[in-house]
């Protein structure tokens, strides 16, 4: 262990020394993320967690530093990554009593309701329907929380400790895709021309809106709808 003459930990050898490790976590890290994740974020928040283990550790604790710094570390990039995986706790809420509802009228009548069934379901008008729509823009296909544990366990923490796993497997296995595939296709038409534009044709919002004849925020409307309907497909299950 690096230390200075009064024999405190010399941070700043230790930054230098342990930069490569947190270069390495965060590459590790980056093989099961998204593509939307930026591997500098991870060594940003890696090295804050290094810095924090560095000034908590002591000498007589019982452990390693590298083995300690390593559990910091990794530990300040999953903080960072839960923040990265947010949406406003009122959107998101709304979201899941959506694709509860989505859920509910497509097993009652084996289609894909309309908005106003949907909004009839939750028992408000079509225009609060799609303000709710409308807040929730930027409404994700998977969240990290999606897959804690009854007990609460985190998802994340379960699985980045240990290399054989991986937390996109829901999305990367087979029949995954396959429901994937097919919950797109089955999309009402404007929603999958939507989707299309979007993802496929890399199109904005605002672009989306020129091409369909319609306002940016009725884009945002059919664009947080149509990812409601694939959640419910993807996740097999209903939201409450």
């Amino acid at each position: 262990m690096t230390q200075d003459t009064e024999g405190r930990l010399n941070v700043d050898s230790l930054v230098v020394s342990y930069a490569p490790l947190v270069k390495r976590l965060a590459y590790q890290m980056m093989s099961r993320l998204p593509a939307s994740v930026e591997v500098e974020d991870l060594i940003q928040n890696g090295m804050m967690g290094l810095l924090d283990a560095i000034n908590r550790f002591e000498e007589g604790m019982g452990a390693q530093f590298e083995t300690y710094a390593i559990q910091r570390v990794r530990g300040a990039m999953l903080d960072g990554l839960r923040e990265a995986d947010w949406a406003p706790r009122g959107a998101r809420r709304d979201m899941r009593r959506i694709e509860s509802a989505i859920n509910t009228l497509e097993q009652e009548n084996g289609r894909p309701p309309g908005e106003s069934e949907i909004a009839n379901h939750l028992g408000i008008s079509l225009s609060e329907y799609q303000d709710m729509l409308q807040e929730a823009r930027g409404h994700q296909l998977i969240y990290f929380d999606d897959f804690a544990t009854e007990n609460g366990e985190d998802y994340l923490d379960r699985h980045f400790g240990q290399e054989e796993d991986n937390p996109l497997a829901i999305l990367e296995d087979a029949d995954s895709k396959a429901r994937l595939v097919e919950a797109i296709q089955n999309l009402p038409e404007r929603e999958k021309m939507v989707m299309a534009l979007y993802y496929d044709e890399d199109l904005n919002l605002r672009e989306i809106g020129e091409v369909m004849g319609v306002t940016e925020s009725r884009v945002c409307q059919l664009h947080s709808q149509a990812v409601a309907r694939l959640r419910v497909k993807i996740l097999g299950r209903e939201h409450g």
